[in-house]
């Protein structure tokens, strides 16, 4: 399979070099003063990072090559535009820059039509995300965005799911010891009332074990249908936030299950 790969787009991926947290900060604070020796070095340090992420895009059948080449772009950008001044790992602010990257890449080439106009509103809203962010040194909400574009809030909340990659029913949610589990396995027949039942008693189970706010965000999400903006707009955190408990909380729910 391509992340086995030991070498991709001419890299030997075995010899790739791993920096420590300390040489990172060193060297960001190289390139803050302009190094570009120390540039090259953070960036080509930071090259598994890029691996271990497009191994997340291997079910959607993309040669492995271009997303390596894109992921890299992200890690350049966020080499960049790293604010040392901030109390954050370089890799927690490079990550989403790289998945960023390669999303937006295949959003270009999704096959599914998206008017002009709603694609422009989208790549707006995520150029004026990105500036608010710079400005702030925090994730803004959807108002925020909206009010600076001058749009309506649903329009850009239309625009920014529009813009989304549709996910396959044959891909991956869950491995364990090379059997997996896809989406299709997922699809319940609604028809089965006494099937629905059993199962609506395990998900109530399991999400007893959830924290407060987790059980809160899960039920927005999954019973009322609301997008992650919507829900980090309602209870006052960021939209990576909101991310990163929903996965937490499906992967406790997995468990249970």
């Amino acid at each position: 399979m391509y992340y086995n790969k030991v070498e991709i787009c001419g890299v030997n991926t075995s010899k790739l070099k791993v920096l420590t947290d300390e040489e990172k900060k060193t060297l960001l604070l190289k390139v803050k003063e302009g190094d570009e020796d120390a540039r090259q070095e953070l960036i080509c340090g930071n090259i598994r990072l890029v691996l271990s992420i497009i191994q997340r895009f291997t079910g959607r059948k993309e040669n492995m090559d271009d997303l390596f080449q894109v992921g890299c772009i992200g890690l350049v950008k966020a080499v960049d535009n790293f604010n040392t001044d901030l109390d954050v790992k370089f890799s927690t602010y490079a990550v989403p820059m790289i998945i960023g990257e390669i999303r937006r890449y295949l959003r270009d080439n999704n096959s599914i039509r998206i008017s002009r106009s709603v694609r422009d509103l989208a790549y707006r809203a995520l150029q004026t995300r990105e500036e608010l962010i710079r400005e702030k040194e925090g994730e803004p909400d959807v108002e925020e965005i909206a009010k600076r574009l001058g749009e309506k809030k649903e329009a850009v909340v239309h625009a920014m799911e529009a813009i989304i990659e549709p996910i396959s029913l044959y891909e991956p949610i869950y491995s364990d010891n090379g059997d997996s589990i896809y989406v299709m396995d997922q699809i319940s027949d609604s028809n089965s009332s006494e099937e629905l039942w059993l199962e609506n008693i395990v998900i109530k189970e399991a999400m007893q074990k959830l924290t407060e706010r987790e059980r809160s965000i899960i039920n927005m999400r999954y019973y009322k249908n609301k997008t992650q903006m919507e829900i980090a707009d309602e209870i006052g955190i960021s939209q990576a936030q909101v991310s990163r408990l929903e996965k937490g909380a499906l992967e406790h729910m997995k468990k249970q299950i």
